[in-house]
């Protein structure tokens, strides 16, 4: 007796993202949201505010702001560099 396919399953959700263009997007938004998420929770853990994370940075708390924000895709990566090393932390980047 044959085993017959699941008719309900169709293609994956990346190869759906490629075919509408949208995979680096979107990849690019997941990996800035881990990252703030990472910087706040290492921010909450060592008791460091956001004005302090500013002035530890010499940069304005409007910019903490802006690479804290997981929907704002602005923040470059000398800043990102900046704020992994007051956080006791390291920016690794890696082509796959």
């Amino acid at each position: 007796m044959t085993e017959k396919q699941n008719p309900h399953i169709g293609s994956t959700f990346e190869s759906w993202l490629d075919e509408q263009g949208l995979r680096e997007e979107v990849t690019a938004a997941a990996i800035k949201e881990v990252i703030a998420a990472q910087l706040a929770a290492e921010m909450k853990k060592k008791g460091i505010t956001k004005a302090r994370m500013a002035e530890m940075m010499e940069t304005s708390r409007a910019q903490i702001d802006r690479l804290l924000d997981p929907n704002n895709s602005s923040a470059t990566l000398e800043t990102l560099v900046r704020a992994a090393k007051v956080v006791g932390r390291q920016l690794r980047l890696e082509l796959l």
